[in-house]
This record gives C-alpha cells, sequence and structure tokens, in this order.
C-alpha cells in the first residue's frame, strides 16, 4: 500500500508509523522548512547535529519528498492513502481539490476538532492541555479543593493517531475489496472524550441524578513509597481490594465496610494513606510486587525514563530495540505472522527522496452494487471474548465499522463491566446497568456459554467456526483452562484470525499476572509524566485500556488482510503493556538519545508556556490557558493588565518565560481570579490565547461541538432506556448518519438467535437452558 504523509503533528505520524510497521510505503510530503517533529525535543532546543529523538521514531522508514505543486499532485493521486493536518503547509482542502474526481483514495484529515462545527468556525485554537481541559480529563483528576491535573505525555495526540490508523486500514481493506476510497475527518478532541473523559458523562446520562460523579478525585491504593522506589496498585474489584488488606496485615479492617467503598476511603483518606505508607516503607518494591503478584492483585513497578528498559518482563521479551541511532525504543507492539517485524530504519533526510518516488495511477476494479456504499468491515464476523474496556473497545470498533460480533460470556462469570457503576442490586436487573459496558458493547449480538462445561467449549468452536475473528483479553491461563488457544480455533477453522490481548504477554516472568490499564500506566512511564513536581506520580486514568483496543483492532484488520491474500488466518498477539509503552515512547527516547529525564511537573508542558489552570472569581470553576507560540505573548499580558510583561525583553521567548514560571502564574491567578470562568475564557480566545473552560464530564452532554459534529450517539436500551453514548471520533463520507446500530446486548440476549444459527434445534437450546450450559440472568443473582 502507498501512504503519502503530509502532517506536522504526532497524530498524523503515529498513524503513517503504525502503517508503515504492517509492510505499507509511507512517503512524507513535506514542506521546504521541514516537519515541525524534525526541530523538536522535549527536553529543550537541539543542537545543529542533533537527531530528533521523537522524529526518528515516528518517522523510522519512511522517506521524505520535497517538490512543487504538480509533482505532489502527482503523488497525492497515486496514492491509496493520504495522511493530511492542516500543518506544515498542507491542508485538507489541497488534499481534496486533488481528489475530487477520483474517489479511488482513502484521505485521512486528523485535527483538533474536525473539519467543522462551531468550534473550528470561531477559530478556536488548542494544544492538547487545552482539549484535555475541554474533554474532562483535567477536571476528573486531583483533589477537590486543590487544583485540577492533566495528564501528561500528550496521550490524547496518540489516541488520536491510532484511531486513524484503524480507519485507514478498514478504509484500505474496502478500496480493495470494492474499489472505492473514503474520507474521514478524525477530531483529537472527540478521541479524547471516547477515551479521557466522556464515560462519566455516559454514567450521567444512563444513570441521571443517581449517577455516581464524586467530581476531582486519585485511586486509593495506587502509587506508594517503598524502601528503595515506587510501586503501584489497582484494586479494582471487591476481592482485590479485601486481598489488599490481607497483604498490607490489616486483616481487622475486611469487615469495614466504609472502608470497603470509594467514597469511604475518600472521607478516610489521611488513615487509609498513612496505613500503606507506613506498610510500604518497610518493604523493597521487588518484595511487594511478589507478593501481591502472589495474591492476584494488579500491581507494578513504577517504569521511569531511566529504569524502564531494566524491567524483567521487558528484557525477557526483547520489548526495546536499538533503532539505526543506537538508542533504545520500543518495538512494534505486535508478535504475529500477519507481518514482520523489521528492526527500526533511519529517519529520511530532508527531500532525500525527491524525484525518486513514482506512483503511477492504480488499475482498479469497481465492484458495484450494496458493497460499494457498505461500511469497510461489513460481512466479517468475530467471537468476542473479551471482557471489561479494553477487548470490548477493540470489538465495539470493528462492529460499528460492519462486523457481525457475537459477544461470548460466561454464566457464572459475566462481563465484570457488567456490574461496574449501575445500579444496586436491589433494583430489577441491575446488572443491565453498567455505564461502561452499555458504552462499549453496542452493536454486538451476546450469548451465553458456561465454558467450564464440555458442551460449551463444543458450541465455542462452533461459533468460531463460523467466524473471520477471535478476540480475547483474559490472562493466558484463561484460554488454556478451556482448552480453545491457537492450535484449537486454527483446527475448528483454519481460515480464522486469532488476536489475544494479554495485558503483558504470552510468555515472560509477568505472563500470568492480573494487569488493568492502571497497571499499565504505571509500568509503561505515563504515571511518571503526571502529577505534581514535587508529589507522587498519579496514573493518567484509564487510556491505556482504549489504546489497548485500538491496536488490537487495528492487527485484526491486517490479520484479515494477510488472510485474504494466503487463504489461512494468523495468531496475533497483541500485548496491552506494549502498545501503552509505545504511546509513552517519548520519555525513553528523550533519555537514551539526550541523556535528559523528562519527569511530571504539574500543569505546565514543554510545548507551552505559560500553561496552567488558574481558579476563577466562581467555586471551583477554572480556565485552561496555553501560550503556544510567542506571538501569543503579549496578546495574553494585554488581557490581563499587564502590558509590562510584554514590554520585558526577557520573557519574549518560551525558554525564556519558563524560567520565570511562578510570577507569570502569579499574574494569571490575580487576573482570573476576578472574573467568572466564560469570562476569562472569552476575552482570552478573543484575543487570540488558546484557553478553555476545565469542563467537568457531565457537561460534555451539552457541548455544542460534540452535538453539531453528532458524537453523541443516542441510544435506546430495553433496560436502561434512552441515553446518549460516546460514538466513534470521526465522520466518515460512506457512513453519514451515527455509527451506533443497536444498543449493548441484554445477558444472553441472542442465545436462541445464534444457536440456532450454528444448527441447534429448539429441544437442544432448552436443554442446554436446564442443564446451565446458557442463561439469560447471571449465576447466583
Amino acid at each position: 500500500m502507498r501512504v503519502l504523509e503530509c502532517t506536522g503533528a504526532v497524530p498524523g505520524a503515529y498513524c503513517g508509523k503504525m502503517l508503515l510497521d504492517t509492510g505499507a510505503e509511507v512517503v512524507k510530503l513535506e514542506p521546504a522548512g521541514g516537519d515541525p517533529l524534525r526541530s523538536w525535543s522535549a527536553s529543550g532546543e537541539l543542537g545543529p547535529d542533533e537527531h530528533a529523538p521523537l522524529f526518528q521514531f515516528l518517522a523510522a522508514g519512511k522517506r521524505s519528498v520535497v517538490c512543487d505543486a504538480p509533482a505532489a499532485h502527482e503523488l497525492i493521486r497515486g496514492a491509496d492513502l493520504v495522511i493530511v493536518d492542516g500543518t506544515g503547509g498542507r491542508d485538507l482542502a489541497e488534499a481534496r481539490s486533488c481528489l475530487a474526481a477520483d474517489d479511488q483514495t482513502v484521505l485521512i484529515s486528523i485535527t483538533p476538532f474536525g473539519t467543522e462545527g462551531p468550534y473550528v468556525e470561531q477559530g478556536i485554537q488548542a494544544n492538547e492541555f487545552i482539549l484535555q481541559a475541554l474533554c474532562g480529563s483535567i477536571g476528573g483528576r486531583g483533589w477537590p479543593g486543590e487544583e485540577p491535573l492533566q495528564a501528561g505525555g500528550r496521550a490524547g495526540e496518540w489516541v488520536a493517531g491510532a484511531y486513524a490508523a484503524f480507519a485507514a486500514a478498514a478504509g484500505l481493506r474496502r478500496l480493495r475489496q470494492t474499489g472505492f476510497g473514503d474520507v474521514f475527518d478524525v477530531s483529537i478532541y472527540e478521541a479524547m472524550v471516547v477515551t479521557m473523559g466522556g464515560l462519566s458523562a455516559v454514567s450521567a446520562s444512563v444513570l441521571g441524578d443517581d449517577a455516581q460523579m464524586p467530581g476531582r478525585s486519585l485511586e486509593m491504593p495506587s502509587i506508594v513509597p517503598t524502601a528503595d522506589g515506587l510501586v503501584g496498585f489497582c484494586t479494582i474489584t471487591a476481592q482485590q481490594f479485601s486481598d489488599f488488606l490481607v497483604l498490607i496485615e490489616r486483616p481487622d479492617l475486611l469487615d469495614d465496610a466504609e472502608l470497603a467503598s470509594f467514597a469511604g476511603r475518600v472521607r478516610r483518606r489521611a488513615e487509609f494513606v498513612d496505613m500503606v505508607h507506613a506498610w510500604a516503607a518497610t518493604r523493597t518494591t521487588a518484595e511487594i510486587v511478589e507478593s501481591a503478584s502472589a495474591m492476584r492483585i494488579p500491581v507494578a513497578p513504577i517504569g521511569t525514563p531511566q529504569t524502564i528498559a531494566e524491567i524483567d518482563q521487558f528484557q525477557e521479551r526483547g520489548v526495546f530495540v536499538k533503532n539505526a541511532l543506537g538508542h533504545l525504543q520500543p518495538r512494534v507492539p505486535y508478535r504475529t505472522s500477519a507481518f514482520e517485524s523489521r528492526a527500526p530504519g533511519k529517519a529520511p533526510e530532508l527531500g532525500g527522496d525527491t524525484g525518486g518516488v513514482r506512483w503511477p495511477a492504480r488499475e482498479r476494479v469497481r465492484r458495484s452494487g450494496p458493497a460499494a456504499d457498505a461500511r469497510p468491515l461489513r460481512g466479517v464476523r468475530v467471537a468476542d471474548f473479551t471482557a471489561f474496556w479494553a477487548g470490548p473497545s477493540a470489538t465495539q470498533l470493528l462492529a460499528a465499522f460492519g462486523a457481525d460480533v457475537v459477544k461470548i460470556e460466561g454464566v457464572r462469570r459475566p462481563d465484570g463491566m457488567r456490574f461496574s457503576g449501575g445500579r444496586a442490586p436491589s433494583v430489577e436487573k441491575w446488572w443491565e446497568w453498567g455505564p461502561v459496558f452499555l458504552a462499549s458493547n453496542s452493536d454486538k449480538r451476546g450469548i451465553t456459554l458456561e465454558l467450564s462445561d464440555p458442551r460449551a467449549r463444543d458450541l465455542a468452536l462452533r461459533v468460531i467456526g463460523y467466524s473471520d475473528v477471535v478476540i480475547e483479553n483474559f490472562s493466558p491461563r484463561v484460554m488454556a483452562n478451556f482448552r480453545l488457544e491457537w492450535p484449537d480455533i486454527a483446527e475448528a477453522n483454519p481460515r480464522t484470525c486469532m488476536v489475544r490481548m494479554p495485558a503483558f504477554g504470552l510468555d515472560g516472568p509477568w505472563r500470568d499476572r492480573v494487569g488493568f490499564a492502571q497497571t499499565m500506566e504505571q509500568a509503561s512511564g505515563m504515571a511518571w509524566m503526571t502529577g505534581h513536581a514535587d508529589g507522587p506520580p498519579i496514573i493518567p486514568r484509564g487510556v491505556c485500556d482504549p489504546i489497548a483496543g485500538l491496536h488490537a483492532a487495528f492487527a485484526a484488520v491486517i490479520a484479515l488482510e494477510t488472510r485474504d491474500a494466503t487463504g489461512r488466518g494468523v495468531h496475533v498477539e497483541s500485548t496491552m503493556v506494549e502498545a501503552a509503552l509505545n504511546v509513552a515512547a517519548e520519555a525513553l527516547l528523550e533519555q537514551a538519545a539526550r541523556g535528559v529525564t523528562l519527569r511530571r511537573d504539574g500543569n505546565r508542558g514543554p510545548d507551552a508556556c505559560p500553561q496552567g489552570v488558574y481558579l476563577t472569581a466562581e467555586p471551583d470553576e477554572w480556565v485552561a490557558i496555553a501560550v503556544t507560540d510567542d506571538a501569543q505573548w503579549p496578546a495574553l499580558a494585554a488581557v490581563i493588565g499587564r502590558p509590562d510583561l510584554a514590554d520585558d525583553p526577557d520573557l519574549g521567548t518560551r525558554a525564556a518565560r519558563r524560567t520565570r514560571a511562578a510570577s507569570i502564574d502569579e499574574a494569571i491567578k490575580s487576573w482570573a481570579a476576578r472574573l467568572k470562568v466564560s469570562g476569562a475564557v472569552e476575552l482570552l480566545r478573543a484575543a487570540g490565547v488558546p484557553a478553555a473552560r476545565v469542563m467537568p464530564p457531565d457537561a460534555l452532554l451539552s457541548d455544542e461541538q460534540l452535538h453539531a459534529r453528532g458524537f453523541w450517539e443516542h441510544i435506546r436500551h430495553p433496560v436502561a432506556g434512552e441515553f446518549l453514548s460516546t460514538g466513534l471520533p470521526f465522520r466518515s463520507r460512506t457512513v453519514a448518519a451515527g455509527w451506533m446500530r443497536s444498543a449493548a446486548p441484554l445477558f444472553g440476549q441472542h442465545n436462541h438467535q445464534v444457536l440456532t444459527e450454528i444448527g441447534l434445534g429448539q429441544s437442544e437450546i432448552e436443554g442446554l437452558e436446564a442443564g446451565g450450559v446458557i442463561a439469560s440472568r447471571p449465576a447466583g443473582l
């Protein structure tokens, strides 16, 4: 596949890298001055002979062309896929005009808000920090009464790039099958709403006044100082928290109902934190990890730029490899025969391939009929053995793009997200109210199989026999216990592809450890980059689940393409933590290439100064501000009534302002404290300064940009009723009216339908119900 990358920021570059990693030919079409990432370093200005660490990672193996408009248009017309982000002198309008008469190319546009809507019309400027404020991420992180905090490391931009890569892969598959291209209009803001703030808004829509909206909070337990470092915990289930109390030698608290609830721990925060810290302070990180792992409590050492490559799991699996400059970087986060994992190449010299890329127009056969206007994965069948958020987010993407996804849940162990954050057990069918479950399983059919029963395994294999893809995200031992590993799948259906999503991998010393998104954030270095400079690391909160899901869904599409080419199914190991390591790579890259240890710094960031959140005259209402270029600085100084700051020659550059960031912050705080948040935002935007209200998550439900773009999906559920759910963060020319076509399935809702399709009669199905092999109600409830 020919990919033309006309971008100058992380999302488009990561989209191109993901495609390059699968074997695509990727050519960067650069302006004369080069991609802005060529001169970017998060740790400061580059020397004349230095390579930009992030650019080396994202551009390795790509080619570079600098040319005039006619030659650029020839490349655009010869490409299978064009990626545009509006930076570097290239814009969507130019690409559209070149492709208007063609319609045999897939076009990916990645911009902060998409290409239309009120925020676009108003010319609102935003970097990652402003988008985090808008999407509800910052507003939910921290303690009430204290400053809310960003998630460090620009995770939202990487997430948008992964969404773009999935859309690109699916669009290319449709192009190959039908001869018709597509246009995907990707919104970074919407990608961040889905993954970093929107689920709380869904909860508010589903549950109304009963929604659990605690405001700002931090997890307890989470990251704790040890005798020799830091360790991170995660207690998702009640059993895990009970086991944690036993771990810290406080079994006397097992019957303490208040402490067992998160709200109760918040009320007794000082007491709880003190006892955990006192226990951990006398033990090493390794000792704690060993003990917690033995009790199946999710746990990890805190990855730092200096230590992450030394973690035993990563060393044994060869997760970090040397690039062409001899510096460590994460390898491709898949193990599969679907595509070869190549050693990282060298980033191209600017214009080094000018005149050397010849892409004659493709000879495509257009296949008319329903498929030409269908969703890209129409006709694909998926057996979905996933649970919680990471796996279901992957299969929901496949379902939204047209696949027939059959979700398979245990009778005794349903998807745990059914029971999270919904109604009390006293409510009829309370397991149908989990907001995250409802938001992550739309468009699927649902059946139940008690896989501990041999009859259920046989039925599962029959479903697999009709499936193109099998996806699961259990710890490796679970599918082994069910005898549903790759050899079993391949024997049942040689043409099916299997995507496995283990937390840490199918081998290595951490193979059988329990891992959730929080664990990935702790181990990958994401948490290291989040928090106050003088405080402990803080997890970004959940983003690793959709990151893992996006990479797995992308890998599933690539696996299908390989299957179609070879006639045989393939096995893909798409490891959660390795996807996270790629997204969190920048800190390691800076350490390896420049010897600089990046770290958390509150709400400040390397691409803007000043940058922060400032309390306004209204209670707990904060305005987020980010001065992203030097031209905005005098405008900010004028707005806050401090022209003397603009006149100070020592503050003319971002680097200079960073040395006096504390005093600048004080000046902004004094100004913001006299205004309502809406007034502050209005004044700043009118002056061309990027700014936003720090949005509480439930306010997203009335956001004008999201509604104008049709982002919120109107769902009608037979138990939960009508509510708004997060959609997908892009619009497609071929999918005009929403991505979600049906609500998440009731427990066992499609048992009869699916089992009939695989050949069972009514009496057989009734016998399975009587024997507890299938059910329409979770066992024991």
